[in-house]
Protein backbone atom coordinates (compact mmCIF):
# COMPACT_ATOMS: atom_id res chain seq x y z
CA UNK A 1 0.00 0.00 0.00
CA UNK A 2 1.54 3.55 -1.20
CA UNK A 3 2.39 6.06 1.81
CA UNK A 4 -0.10 8.85 2.25
CA UNK A 5 2.61 11.46 1.43
CA UNK A 6 3.58 9.29 -1.49
CA UNK A 7 3.47 12.19 -3.65
CA UNK A 8 5.27 14.64 -1.31
CA UNK A 9 8.66 12.41 -1.36
CA UNK A 10 8.66 11.29 -5.40
CA UNK A 11 8.65 15.56 -5.71
CA UNK A 12 11.03 15.58 -3.38
CA UNK A 13 13.10 13.26 -4.95
CA UNK A 14 12.93 14.79 -7.97
CA UNK A 15 14.47 17.97 -6.72
CA UNK A 16 17.06 16.24 -5.16
CA UNK A 17 17.97 14.51 -8.85
CA UNK A 18 17.91 18.20 -9.95
CA UNK A 19 20.21 19.29 -7.28
CA UNK A 20 22.61 16.20 -7.92
CA UNK A 21 22.95 17.93 -11.29
CA UNK A 22 23.07 21.31 -10.79
CA UNK A 23 26.12 21.03 -7.96
CA UNK A 24 28.04 18.22 -9.95
CA UNK A 25 27.66 15.75 -6.95
CA UNK A 26 29.87 13.24 -9.55
CA UNK A 27 32.21 15.64 -9.96
CA UNK A 28 32.59 16.20 -6.25
CA UNK A 29 33.03 13.29 -4.87
CA UNK A 30 36.05 13.02 -7.56
CA UNK A 31 37.32 15.94 -6.20
CA UNK A 32 36.91 14.85 -2.66
CA UNK A 33 39.04 11.70 -3.02
CA UNK A 34 41.69 14.28 -4.92
CA UNK A 35 41.79 16.75 -1.56
CA UNK A 36 41.69 13.98 0.99
CA UNK A 37 44.98 12.33 -0.51
CA UNK A 38 46.61 16.03 -0.79
CA UNK A 39 45.27 16.74 2.78
CA UNK A 40 47.04 13.67 3.72
CA UNK A 41 50.36 14.54 1.74
CA UNK A 42 53.49 14.97 4.15
CA UNK A 43 54.41 18.06 2.57
CA UNK A 44 51.18 19.72 2.41
CA UNK A 45 52.11 22.47 5.37
CA UNK A 46 55.76 23.72 3.99
CA UNK A 47 53.41 25.63 1.53
CA UNK A 48 51.31 27.09 4.35
CA UNK A 49 48.78 29.65 1.65
CA UNK A 50 48.18 26.39 -0.39
CA UNK A 51 47.87 24.11 2.31
CA UNK A 52 44.74 26.97 3.93
CA UNK A 53 43.10 26.73 0.19
CA UNK A 54 43.31 22.81 0.26
CA UNK A 55 41.65 22.27 3.70
CA UNK A 56 39.01 25.53 3.08
CA UNK A 57 38.18 23.95 -0.26
CA UNK A 58 38.43 20.22 1.35
CA UNK A 59 36.03 21.02 3.86
CA UNK A 60 33.32 23.49 1.28
CA UNK A 61 33.45 20.28 -1.27
CA UNK A 62 33.07 17.68 1.48
CA UNK A 63 30.31 19.61 3.36
CA UNK A 64 28.72 19.99 0.02
CA UNK A 65 28.72 15.78 -0.56
CA UNK A 66 27.48 15.18 3.19
CA UNK A 67 24.93 17.60 2.98
CA UNK A 68 23.56 15.71 -0.27
CA UNK A 69 24.17 12.34 1.47
CA UNK A 70 21.97 12.85 4.39
CA UNK A 71 19.50 14.22 2.44
CA UNK A 72 19.08 11.50 0.18
CA UNK A 73 19.09 8.80 3.27
CA UNK A 74 16.33 10.94 4.83
CA UNK A 75 14.33 10.50 2.24
CA UNK A 76 15.00 6.71 1.80
CA UNK A 77 13.59 6.65 6.10
CA UNK A 78 10.72 8.61 5.22
CA UNK A 79 10.00 6.75 2.27
CA UNK A 80 9.54 3.46 4.61
CA UNK A 81 7.92 5.61 7.77
CA UNK A 82 5.27 6.49 5.52
CA UNK A 83 4.07 3.15 4.10
CA UNK A 84 4.22 1.86 8.12
CA UNK A 85 2.41 4.90 8.69
CA UNK A 86 -0.51 4.44 5.95
CA UNK A 87 -0.27 0.27 6.93
CA UNK A 88 -1.20 1.06 10.86
CA UNK A 89 -3.38 4.01 10.57
CA UNK A 90 -0.79 5.61 12.70
CA UNK A 91 -1.21 9.84 13.47
CA UNK A 92 2.03 9.67 15.13
CA UNK A 93 3.85 8.80 12.55
CA UNK A 94 1.96 10.44 9.84
CA UNK A 95 3.03 14.04 12.01
CA UNK A 96 6.87 12.85 11.98
CA UNK A 97 6.53 12.10 8.12
CA UNK A 98 5.09 15.61 7.82
CA UNK A 99 7.78 17.09 10.01
CA UNK A 100 10.31 14.83 8.18
CA UNK A 101 9.17 16.63 4.94
CA UNK A 102 9.60 20.26 5.96
CA UNK A 103 12.83 19.87 7.13
CA UNK A 104 13.63 18.12 3.94
CA UNK A 105 12.19 20.97 2.23
CA UNK A 106 14.00 23.64 4.03
CA UNK A 107 17.63 22.01 3.14
CA UNK A 108 16.98 21.74 -0.15
CA UNK A 109 15.93 25.64 -0.75
CA UNK A 110 19.64 25.44 1.67
CA UNK A 111 21.39 23.45 -0.80
CA UNK A 112 19.72 25.25 -3.65
CA UNK A 113 21.45 28.65 -2.83
CA UNK A 114 24.77 26.70 -3.06
CA UNK A 115 24.03 26.38 -6.54
CA UNK A 116 23.01 29.82 -7.20
CA UNK A 117 26.80 30.81 -6.05
CA UNK A 118 28.84 29.65 -9.27
CA UNK A 119 30.30 32.98 -10.59
CA UNK A 120 33.85 33.58 -11.72
CA UNK A 121 34.84 34.02 -8.24
CA UNK A 122 31.86 33.16 -5.70
CA UNK A 123 34.12 30.81 -4.18
CA UNK A 124 36.43 33.32 -3.16
CA UNK A 125 37.06 35.19 0.18
CA UNK A 126 36.02 38.95 0.32
CA UNK A 127 37.22 42.06 1.56
CA UNK A 128 34.13 44.39 2.66
CA UNK A 129 34.57 48.49 2.67
CA UNK A 130 32.32 50.54 4.45
CA UNK A 131 32.17 54.22 3.71
CA UNK A 132 29.42 56.81 5.74
CA UNK A 133 27.61 58.70 3.55
CA UNK A 134 25.00 61.78 4.48
CA UNK A 135 23.57 61.53 7.99
CA UNK A 136 26.89 63.16 10.07
CA UNK A 137 27.16 61.25 13.28
CA UNK A 138 24.37 59.53 12.33
CA UNK A 139 26.10 57.81 9.26
CA UNK A 140 29.00 57.34 10.77
CA UNK A 141 27.43 55.15 13.99
CA UNK A 142 25.44 53.63 11.40
CA UNK A 143 28.64 52.21 9.36
CA UNK A 144 30.22 51.47 13.04
CA UNK A 145 26.79 49.18 12.94
CA UNK A 146 26.75 47.77 9.49
CA UNK A 147 30.65 46.49 10.24
CA UNK A 148 29.10 44.64 13.58
CA UNK A 149 26.44 43.44 11.57
CA UNK A 150 28.26 41.66 8.95
CA UNK A 151 31.30 40.22 11.19
CA UNK A 152 28.55 38.60 13.69
CA UNK A 153 27.49 37.05 10.25
CA UNK A 154 30.48 36.12 9.35
CA UNK A 155 31.61 34.67 13.13
CA UNK A 156 28.04 32.67 12.93
CA UNK A 157 28.70 30.87 9.50
CA UNK A 158 32.43 29.51 11.27
CA UNK A 159 33.60 32.27 8.97
CA UNK A 160 37.10 33.90 9.62
CA UNK A 161 38.14 37.89 9.42
CA UNK A 162 40.51 40.69 9.60
CA UNK A 163 40.18 44.21 9.93
CA UNK A 164 42.46 46.24 8.13
CA UNK A 165 41.49 49.51 8.94
CA UNK A 166 39.21 51.61 11.07
CA UNK A 167 38.74 55.46 10.25
CA UNK A 168 36.72 56.68 13.58
CA UNK A 169 34.49 59.20 13.67
CA UNK A 170 34.95 62.35 16.13
CA UNK A 171 32.15 61.83 18.22
CA UNK A 172 31.12 58.19 17.29
CA UNK A 173 31.13 55.49 14.67
CA UNK A 174 33.58 55.13 11.86
CA UNK A 175 33.89 57.29 8.92
CA UNK A 176 35.28 54.62 7.08
CA UNK A 177 36.05 50.45 7.80
CA UNK A 178 38.16 47.78 5.36
CA UNK A 179 38.35 44.04 7.02
CA UNK A 180 38.23 40.54 4.93
CA UNK A 181 36.07 37.66 5.42
CA UNK A 182 37.44 34.58 4.67
CA UNK A 183 35.64 31.45 4.10
CA UNK A 184 33.88 29.45 1.12
CA UNK A 185 32.16 31.32 -1.29
CA UNK A 186 32.09 34.79 1.13
CA UNK A 187 31.84 36.56 -2.00
CA UNK A 188 29.33 34.64 -3.27
CA UNK A 189 27.29 35.68 -0.60
CA UNK A 190 28.68 39.13 0.53
CA UNK A 191 28.38 40.49 -3.04
CA UNK A 192 24.88 40.51 -2.83
CA UNK A 193 25.01 42.77 -0.22
CA UNK A 194 27.19 45.87 -2.42
CA UNK A 195 25.32 49.00 -1.96
CA UNK A 196 23.71 51.93 -0.08
CA UNK A 197 22.07 50.63 3.18
CA UNK A 198 19.62 53.06 4.59
CA UNK A 199 18.57 53.16 8.61
CA UNK A 200 15.87 55.40 9.99
CA UNK A 201 15.27 55.71 13.57
CA UNK A 202 15.36 58.34 16.02
CA UNK A 203 18.71 59.98 16.63
CA UNK A 204 20.47 58.94 19.84
CA UNK A 205 22.56 62.30 19.59
CA UNK A 206 20.22 64.19 19.10
CA UNK A 207 19.19 66.23 22.36
CA UNK A 208 15.29 66.67 20.82
CA UNK A 209 15.16 63.23 20.12
CA UNK A 210 14.23 63.63 16.00
CA UNK A 211 14.10 61.20 13.68
CA UNK A 212 16.89 60.91 11.36
CA UNK A 213 18.10 59.39 8.23
CA UNK A 214 21.37 57.99 7.40
CA UNK A 215 23.48 56.25 4.62
CA UNK A 216 26.19 54.24 4.85
CA UNK A 217 28.26 53.07 0.95
CA UNK A 218 29.17 48.98 1.62
CA UNK A 219 31.63 47.83 -1.09
CA UNK A 220 32.55 44.09 -1.32
CA UNK A 221 35.65 43.00 -3.61
CA UNK A 222 36.83 39.41 -4.37
CA UNK A 223 40.20 38.38 -3.03
CA UNK A 224 41.96 36.49 -6.03
CA UNK A 225 44.48 34.07 -5.01
CA UNK A 226 45.96 34.78 -8.31
CA UNK A 227 46.16 38.42 -7.65
CA UNK A 228 49.26 38.92 -7.50
CA UNK A 229 50.30 37.60 -10.91
CA UNK A 230 47.50 39.29 -12.28
CA UNK A 231 47.75 43.04 -10.58
CA UNK A 232 51.65 44.21 -11.41
CA UNK A 233 52.03 47.05 -9.12
CA UNK A 234 55.50 48.66 -10.44
CA UNK A 235 56.80 50.38 -6.96
CA UNK A 236 56.84 53.67 -9.02
CA UNK A 237 52.82 53.90 -9.06
CA UNK A 238 52.44 53.82 -5.14
CA UNK A 239 53.31 56.42 -2.15
CA UNK A 240 53.43 55.03 0.95
CA UNK A 241 52.64 56.64 4.06
CA UNK A 242 53.55 55.92 7.35
CA UNK A 243 51.53 56.98 10.18
CA UNK A 244 50.33 56.45 14.19
CA UNK A 245 47.36 54.40 14.59
CA UNK A 246 43.97 56.00 16.21
CA UNK A 247 41.32 54.82 17.87
CA UNK A 248 40.29 53.67 21.46
CA UNK A 249 42.50 50.97 22.82
CA UNK A 250 46.11 52.09 24.07
CA UNK A 251 47.74 49.31 22.91
CA UNK A 252 50.82 48.92 21.30
CA UNK A 253 49.71 49.40 17.84
CA UNK A 254 48.88 53.10 19.36
CA UNK A 255 52.42 53.65 20.73
CA UNK A 256 54.47 53.78 17.19
CA UNK A 257 54.15 55.00 13.69
CA UNK A 258 53.78 51.29 12.32
CA UNK A 259 50.12 52.20 10.70
CA UNK A 260 50.77 52.69 6.68
CA UNK A 261 48.93 54.12 3.78
CA UNK A 262 49.10 52.96 0.48
CA UNK A 263 47.65 55.15 -2.59
CA UNK A 264 47.98 53.72 -6.14
CA UNK A 265 48.97 57.09 -8.06
CA UNK A 266 47.61 56.45 -11.47
CA UNK A 267 44.38 55.79 -10.08
CA UNK A 268 43.70 57.66 -6.66
CA UNK A 269 42.61 54.53 -5.19
CA UNK A 270 44.12 53.96 -1.24
CA UNK A 271 44.25 51.02 1.03
CA UNK A 272 44.89 51.49 4.93
CA UNK A 273 46.08 48.56 7.86
CA UNK A 274 46.96 49.84 10.91
CA UNK A 275 45.65 46.71 13.47
CA UNK A 276 49.02 44.54 12.61
CA UNK A 277 51.74 44.71 15.00
CA UNK A 278 54.34 45.68 12.27
CA UNK A 279 54.57 47.85 9.90
CA UNK A 280 55.67 45.57 7.63
CA UNK A 281 52.79 42.80 8.55
CA UNK A 282 50.77 46.52 7.62
CA UNK A 283 52.20 47.24 4.39
CA UNK A 284 50.99 43.64 3.16
CA UNK A 285 47.85 43.86 4.37
CA UNK A 286 47.26 47.02 2.86
CA UNK A 287 49.05 46.12 -0.53
CA UNK A 288 46.97 43.30 -0.39
CA UNK A 289 43.52 45.30 -0.17
CA UNK A 290 44.26 47.53 -2.72
CA UNK A 291 45.36 44.64 -5.25
CA UNK A 292 41.91 43.31 -4.40
CA UNK A 293 40.45 46.94 -5.05
CA UNK A 294 42.86 47.44 -8.40
CA UNK A 295 41.69 43.72 -9.86
CA UNK A 296 37.63 44.98 -9.29
CA UNK A 297 38.35 48.28 -11.21
CA UNK A 298 40.09 46.26 -14.21
CA UNK A 299 37.30 43.97 -13.91
CA UNK A 300 34.41 46.90 -13.83
CA UNK A 301 36.56 48.86 -17.03
CA UNK A 302 36.31 45.69 -19.20
CA UNK A 303 32.35 45.35 -18.46
CA UNK A 304 31.93 48.55 -18.95
CA UNK A 305 33.76 48.72 -22.43
CA UNK A 306 31.18 45.07 -23.45
CA UNK A 307 28.08 47.46 -22.69
CA UNK A 308 29.83 49.75 -24.91
CA UNK A 309 30.28 47.57 -27.72
CA UNK A 310 26.66 46.08 -27.40
CA UNK A 311 25.05 49.85 -26.79
CA UNK A 312 23.60 48.85 -23.72
CA UNK A 313 23.72 51.85 -20.74
CA UNK A 314 24.86 50.22 -17.63
CA UNK A 315 23.70 52.20 -14.44
CA UNK A 316 26.60 51.67 -12.22
CA UNK A 317 24.07 51.76 -9.13
CA UNK A 318 26.77 52.76 -6.67
CA UNK A 319 24.55 55.47 -5.08
CA UNK A 320 21.40 53.63 -5.63
CA UNK A 321 20.09 52.42 -2.05
CA UNK A 322 19.48 48.38 -1.96
CA UNK A 323 17.64 48.02 1.63
CA UNK A 324 16.32 50.55 4.00
CA UNK A 325 16.38 49.57 7.79
CA UNK A 326 13.55 51.19 9.51
CA UNK A 327 13.60 51.19 13.70
CA UNK A 328 10.94 54.05 14.10
CA UNK A 329 8.17 54.65 13.82
CA UNK A 330 7.88 51.07 13.10
CA UNK A 331 10.36 48.03 12.82
CA UNK A 332 10.82 46.38 8.85
CA UNK A 333 14.08 46.04 7.12
CA UNK A 334 13.01 45.66 3.63
CA UNK A 335 15.37 44.80 0.28
CA UNK A 336 14.10 47.62 -2.29
CA UNK A 337 15.48 45.06 -5.07
CA UNK A 338 13.56 41.37 -4.02
CA UNK A 339 11.23 43.22 -2.04
CA UNK A 340 11.76 40.61 0.89
CA UNK A 341 11.18 42.65 3.94
CA UNK A 342 11.36 41.26 7.66
CA UNK A 343 9.94 42.97 10.91
CA UNK A 344 12.58 41.19 13.28
CA UNK A 345 15.47 43.81 12.70
CA UNK A 346 17.47 43.19 15.98
CA UNK A 347 17.74 39.75 14.82
CA UNK A 348 19.11 41.19 11.23
CA UNK A 349 21.29 43.52 13.02
CA UNK A 350 22.76 40.80 15.34
CA UNK A 351 24.00 39.00 11.80
CA UNK A 352 20.97 37.15 10.67
CA UNK A 353 21.29 38.06 6.97
CA UNK A 354 21.10 34.43 5.66
CA UNK A 355 17.14 35.18 4.32
CA UNK A 356 17.88 39.01 2.65
CA UNK A 357 21.07 37.44 0.72
CA UNK A 358 18.93 34.55 -0.52
CA UNK A 359 16.26 36.43 -1.80
CA UNK A 360 18.00 38.46 -3.60
CA UNK A 361 20.39 35.66 -4.83
CA UNK A 362 17.07 33.95 -6.43
CA UNK A 363 16.05 37.26 -8.05
CA UNK A 364 18.96 37.35 -9.55
CA UNK A 365 18.85 34.02 -11.12
CA UNK A 366 15.16 34.80 -12.02
CA UNK A 367 16.52 37.55 -13.53
CA UNK A 368 19.09 36.18 -15.61
CA UNK A 369 16.77 33.63 -16.66
CA UNK A 370 14.29 35.70 -18.27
Amino acid sequence: MPGSHADEIVAARDRVEQLANDLDVVGKRQRLEELQALAGSPGLWDDPDRARGVTTELSSVEGVVQRYDSLVGRLDDLDVLDELAAEEDDAGSVAEVEAGLRAVAAELDRLEIATMLSGEHDQSDAIVSIHAGEGGVDAMDWAQMLQRMYLRWAEDRGFATDVYEQSYGDEAGLKSTTFEVKGPEAYGWLNAEHGVHRLVRISPFDSQARRQTSFALVDVVPVLPELDEEVDVPDEDLRVDVYRSSGPGGQSVNTTDSAVRITHLPTGLVASCQNEKSQHQNRAAALRVLKAKLADLERQKRAEELDELRGAVQNVGFGSQIRSYVLHPYQMVKDLRSEFETGNVSAVLDGDLDELIEAELRRRVRGAQE
